[in-house]
């Protein structure tokens, strides 16, 4: 591996914000808003799990069969996290603020992705006071498709004006990041284990790291720079 690395396209929630269970959370109020009880309910929540990283709508689209309740349900997801971010239950990941500033003394761009709505993401980066930190916020939404498709790093390649998308590194917790990383092209496709997911879990997607966090990213990257690296 010989490449320069320009762009690092970060996952948010699980990777560098800490949002403790407020997804899972978010989801059994949205289950429950339309219904969903007993083993449904259940079945529901560990899909919902499974697909942890991917586009929130596409999601309720998939596990529910119905353009009406998805939409219904998606709202209900929005809105209940929503409320949790305005009563300060997002922070960054410890490791996230350091990652952000080393990358930007370097020139090296940050863009953040997510698989909640534009106003969902943009009320998470106001709280953490991040808009003029990074680079560029992706939702699905902005790209055409979300995880594990590679539209919103392409996208971010396009944006940014990525030379290549070898020079872009991936970060993210789950195993659509790190699918969706791969099929971009992406010389580091890194799993961390801040989220929900276990290593098993990331193991089985295409990699090039398992990291603890989001605070080893920065070693990651300059061992690319060292000589003895060169060609590996």
């Amino acid at each position: 591996m010989n490449h320069k690395i320009t762009c690092v396209c970060s996952d948010m929630a699980g990777t560098t914000v800490a949002d403790g269970t407020a997804v899972m959370d978010s989801f059994a109020v949205a289950a429950s808003q339309i219904g969903l009880v007993g083993p449904e309910l259940d079945q529901a929540m560990q899909y919902a799990l499974a697909t942890m990283g991917q586009s929130k709508i596409e999601v309720f689209r998939a596990m529910l069969g119905s353009e009406d309740r998805a939409q219904a349900a998606n709202i209900a997801f929005e809105d209940a996290y929503l409320e949790i971010v305005a009563a300060g239950g997002v922070a960054p990941m410890p490791g996230a603020q350091e990652m952000i500033n080393w990358c930007r003394e370097r020139d090296i761009k940050i863009c953040l992705t997510t698989g909640f709505a534009p106003a969902t993401r943009d009320a998470i980066i106001a709280t953490l006071g991040w808009e003029s930190q990074v680079d560029l916020v992706l939702s699905p939404a902005d790209a055409g498709r979300g995880r594990p498709y590679p539209d919103m790093i392409l996208a971010a390649v396009l944006k940014l004006q990525i030379d290549a998308v070898q020079q872009v590194a991936v970060v993210g917790d789950t195993s659509s990041d790190l699918l969706a990383g791969s099929r971009s092209g992406a010389s580091v496709v890194a799993g961390v284990l801040t989220g929900p997911q276990t290593r098993a879990d990331l193991e089985s997607a295409p990699h090039t790291h398992i990291l603890g966090s989001v605070a080893e990213v920065p070693e990651v990257l300059e061992s690319l720079l060292r000589p003895d690296m060169m060609g590996t």
